[in-house]
């Protein structure tokens, strides 16, 4: 996991940077997020581990599959077909989102939660958490049943734990000392 990041993260720094000069960070990040997608399929998994298969005929079939004409983004393609990176799709996309995000001044908070939450109720969770953490926040909602209720949020290297199980945990180091 590692490596890839390691791997995928001049190709996202390229692309947003690209993105920036045009100020299409927006248009950038769903052209993407399509290529992942494609990357993601299990029949382009074959196709781009064919070695029958030059690195231009698998550029030429994710250019046409992404259904975009502009030249930027086909250039970006082929480069990432000839150096066989283009498995590293999902990983550039993300990396491009987080600077985005960075960017914007916006962080992403990971909510672990009991239960399934609807929409309303994290976009509630939300507007209470901003304040907390200073920021704008996104929300990547994880369900993890061993919290019994409540929820556990992590923002960065911050977390803010109100959940049953951190509750009786702390109640369990209170008791023993």
């Amino acid at each position: 996991m590692a490596e890839s990041v390691t791997i995928a993260r001049p190709y996202a720094d390229a692309a947003f940077k690209l993105a920036k000069e045009s100020g299409a960070q927006g248009i950038w990040s769903q052209r993407l997020q399509r290529l992942a997608l494609i990357a993601q399929d299990g029949d382009m998994a074959q196709v781009m581990g064919n070695p029958r298969l030059s690195a231009e005929q698998i550029a030429e079939l994710f250019i046409s599959l992404s259904d975009d004409n502009d030249p930027i983004l086909a250039n970006f393609v082929r480069t990432l077909a000839e150096n066989r990176r283009l498995a590293l799709l999902p990983e550039i996309s993300r990396l491009f989102d987080l600077a985005r995000s960075q960017e914007e001044g916006v962080q992403e908070a990971v909510v672990y939660s009991a239960f399934p939450i609807d929409d309303a109720q994290v976009a509630a969770l939300l507007q209470q958490l901003e304040p907390r953490f200073g920021t704008r926040l996104t929300a990547r909602v994880e369900v993890d049943a061993s919290l019994i209720g409540g929820v556990r949020v992590t923002v960065g290297d911050q977390m803010l734990d109100a959940s049953v199980r951190g509750k009786l945990d702390a109640m369990a180091v209170a008791l023993n000392n």
